[in-house]
């Protein structure tokens, strides 16, 4: 059977509770001071760097919190010595583009004048299917709208569009388009499934893409933005 006073209550002693509740308060308020001495209003996305800070600062302020052995002051060194790098790093990536890069990464070309930037198509960081889920929540149905896409250093994704005018034909991006087709019984024009380049025919029996050499076609769409 299980003890369910041994799991909640076994050894607790009333005192140090409130011990506990106090240093909770403390640590709590200490943290928010921490972060809005490192000068950011808000938290959206985080850039890697950011989120190494958030973990040091949540390891230091966690123990703290209900180790009775662990005093306060230890995590407050803590927290100096964290936002104190945090501010030295800030400072050398403003006057070091090379450190920017080094420790943020650097902004990744997604599209580009309608097809998928294939450059980096063995980075692990490119995935094909997360940017048409992207692109699709901002309301995108096929690649022939977008005029560039870029992968921002916290994640974001960031798009031009073309002016409806010039909207060329593109590879869809919903499941209900995005569709294989036999280009030898289907009129065109087709988009490559894996890169997006456009062919309107075939000028010779090879069906491979110029651009990425894959054989995976589907209806190109040349809508306007809704």
């Amino acid at each position: 059977m299980i003890d369910i006073d041994k799991i909640f209550s076994d050894g607790v002693e009333g005192s140090f509770l409130v011990e506990i509740a106090a240093r909770t308060i403390i640590m709590f308020l200490l943290i928010l001071i921490i972060l809005r001495l490192s000068g950011r209003r808000g938290v959206r996305q985080l850039t890697v760097f950011e989120v190494a800070i958030i973990i040091s600062l949540g390891s230091a302020a966690g123990d703290p919190m209900f180790q009775e052995d662990l005093p306060i002051s230890y995590s407050v060194v803590v927290f100096i010595c964290v936002i104190s790098v945090y501010k030295l790093i800030t400072w050398l990536t403003y006057k070091s583009e090379v450190i920017t890069h080094l420790l943020e990464g650097k902004v990744l070309p997604i599209v580009k004048d309608g097809v998928f930037h294939i450059k980096h198509e063995n980075d692990d960081n490119f995935s094909r299917m997360e940017f048409f889920s992207e692109l699709r929540n901002l309301n995108v149905e096929h690649l022939g709208q977008v005029k560039e896409g870029v992968l921002e250093i916290d994640g974001t994704l960031s798009v031009l569009f073309y002016a409806d005018d010039d909207v060329r034909y593109g590879l869809p991006l919903f499941p209900s388009s995005y569709k294989m087709v036999d280009v030898s019984n289907s009129e065109g024009p087709f988009a490559c499934m894996y890169c997006g380049h456009v062919v309107f025919s075939f000028d010779s029996d090879s069906e491979s893409c110029t651009r990425c050499h894959r054989k995976q076609w589907s209806k190109a769409m040349n809508s306007r933005r809704v």
